[in-house]
């Protein structure tokens, strides 16, 4: 597959961020959301949806790390 053009690129970056809009706005339920991930998987390369989807989920996990910080799992208690 050929580099999509700047066209391309836009209407895909476009239709990713009216689903996340979207998602956002239902609390990241998929259902009401479904005309909007039609519309970013048929605009955009496959590795790119790939990508996109990976990419909203590190930064909302990033997100929340910032915000509500890190409490490690309790592991097996060392011996002292």
């Amino acid at each position: 597959m050929a580099a999509p053009n700047s066209a391309e690129r836009k209407a895909c970056w476009d239709a990713r961020d009216k689903l996340w809009k979207c998602l956002d706005d239902n609390n990241d339920q998929a259902a009401p959301c479904q005309m909007f991930q039609g519309e970013f998987e048929a605009n955009c390369p496959a590795q790119w949806v790939k990508y996109f989807t990976k990419r909203r989920d590190f930064l909302k996990y990033k997100a929340k790390m910032e915000t509500e910080g890190f409490t490690p799992a309790e592991g097996p208690k060392q011996p002292s």
